[in-house]
């Protein structure tokens, strides 16, 4: 007898990663996995980049 899970084929679905692309002044782009570091890494810079959530 099969499974019933609730589950379905909708669990092998790949879900898309989120990561977090810094963008500086000086054309110098940076890919990080959490906000946080995105954030840090561009104050760290003067905070003069810009954040963008991208999936891959």
């Amino acid at each position: 007898m099969a499974c019933n899970c609730g589950g379905g084929a909708a669990q092998n679905v790949p879900r898309p990663v989120v990561a977090y692309e810094l963008t500086l002044p000086d054309g110098t782009v940076r890919r990080y996995v959490t906000f946080q570091e995105a954030d840090a890494a561009n104050r760290r810079a003067g905070s003069t980049g810009a954040i963008t959530a991208i999936t891959r």
